[in-house]
């Protein structure tokens, strides 16, 4: 079989394998003191190096091939000595938008072997890569070059190639085994369908290799540097909390597959945890007058919005729907803090803490702020039945909104405390007839 030009760089590609191989044995063998080798140490020298001539190593994979298979979804991982069928299934595009699968890999998962550990040399043969296509894609095809590349001879290569291709192409039925995961899922009839989940080796190898690199790729070494030295860095590194590490195969991995002898059984595990919130220590409202100069004072996020507001107010001259819905929404903002803290109160501080000494707070935000003291004080409880103080509440409300965002550019009129007292008395009215009917 004449070999061109791709053809015979293959089968440099194949010799170049095969005497790194030839190499490490020999490496193992060592001389003596002089140089020199012992006979059995000759004798084995020459049989590795006669197995590793291109026709003897090629017919003996060859040979060895139906002992492993390919899959991209492995049993042994699972359990080591579980005797089901590993699959081999590609990546799919699924049918509902928006899914986050294997597909979103695009073509960068790398699939795996399982069999006998003795044979999978094999496969990392077939995986040898020229012009971005391995050799068992490049068979899968039944190319010229590829067949060339095997031997001289058509006929030998083509059957060397037919046992190759076939650790692809597995012909069994599926079948689980007792070590293996197996889920009972119901169904409306009263039957079920038995689910058995196989492990996603090639994604979890892609997964590994990314976590790998953040670790300890170079890139993220010397970003950890900079950091460390407080220096400046063209870009950041990534950081996985509570990271655990799955240990597959005991001490022998390459008995569970190729991609797990290759991560020396390990694999990593996300942590798959609840966020953890620690909520911060409750500030009650005490030696204050007003709740609202409290909350400008320990609450970010209710400055920030004030001063969005005041921002607003102060560049926008002009007046139409559009700007008075916007503004409308800025200060529902602002009253959705107020609201919140009132809430978080009710929640959490203890009713009553309204009366004591240091409390300097009006009588109409007490009343709005602690309203479970009315079950611990009748005095106060006759106070909020009989007296308006979400109208107490609000215009308190409107007259500090307009202090805050007055400026030396911004100069705020009652109009506009009348327009803010509204924004905020239409939730506490609703809220004082919610507690009137509870009452």
């Amino acid at each position: 079989m004449a070999i061109s030009r791709q053809g015979a760089q293959l089968r440099q590609l194949i010799q170049g394998f095969l005497d790194e191989r030839l190499k490490v044995k020999l490496d193992k063998i060592k001389p003596d003191k002089n140089g020199a080798f012992a006979q059995k140490d000759e004798d084995l020298r020459q049989k590795h190096i006669d197995e590793h001539k291109h026709e003897t190593w090629l017919a003996d994979a060859a040979s060895r091939a139906h002992q492993i298979a390919v899959a991209t979804h492995t049993i042994k991982h699972i359990h080591p000595n579980a005797r089901g069928t590993s699959l081999y299934v590609l990546p799919q595009q699924p049918s509902a938008v928006g899914l986050v699968s294997s597909h979103c890999l695009q073509g960068k998962a790398t699939c795996d072997a399982t069999g006998n550990a003795g044979a999978l040399d094999v496969y990392g043969f077939l995986c040898l890569e020229h012009d971005d296509r391995t050799l068992l894609q490049r068979l899968h095809d039944n190319e010229p070059d590829a067949l060339a590349a095997l031997s001289n001879d058509k006929k030998q290569a083509t059957q060397w190639r037919n046992a190759f291709v076939a650790i692809s192409q597995n012909s069994s039925q599926p079948a689980s085994h007792t070590l293996a995961k197996q889920v009972y899922f119901p169904l409306k009839d009263g039957a079920y369908h038995l689910l058995a989940p196989l492990f996603p080796s090639g994604l979890t190898h892609t997964f590994y290799q990314r976590v790998r690199e953040d670790r300890f790729g170079e890139a993220a070494k010397a970003a950890r540097q900079a950091h460390h030295e407080q220096k400046s860095h063209a870009h950041g590194y990534c950081e996985y909390q509570n990271l655990a590490i799955q240990q597959v195969g005991g001490s022998n991995p390459q008995g569970v597959s190729l991609l797990a002898s290759k991560h020396r059984g390990e694999n990593y595990l996300l942590a798959s945890l609840p966020p953890h919130w620690q909520s911060p220590t409750l500030r009650l409202p005490l030696k204050s007058d007003s709740v609202f100069n409290f909350l400008y004072r320990h609450n970010r996020p209710l400055r920030n919005r004030v001063q969005e507001l005041r921002h607003f107010l102060a560049t926008t001259a002009h007046n139409n729907l559009a700007i008075r819905n916007y503004r409308k929404r800025r200060v529902a903002d602002i009253c959705d803090e107020f609201h919140q803290y009132a809430a978080t109160l009710r929640d959490e501080a203890t009713p009553g803490w309204s009366a004591k000494s240091d409390c300097k707070l009006h009588e109409a935000e007490q009343i709005w702020l602690d309203p479970l003291r009315v079950h611990q004080d009748e005095d106060f409880k006759a106070r909020r039945l009989w007296r308006d103080w979400p109208q107490q509440a609000s215009e308190r409300f409107g007259n500090w909104l307009n202090r805050v965002l007055e400026s030396e550019k911004l100069k705020m009129d009652a109009a506009s405390a009348a327009q803010w007292e509204a924004d905020l008395h239409d939730e506490l009215n609703l809220f004082k007839e919610l507690l009137d009917d509870r009452s």
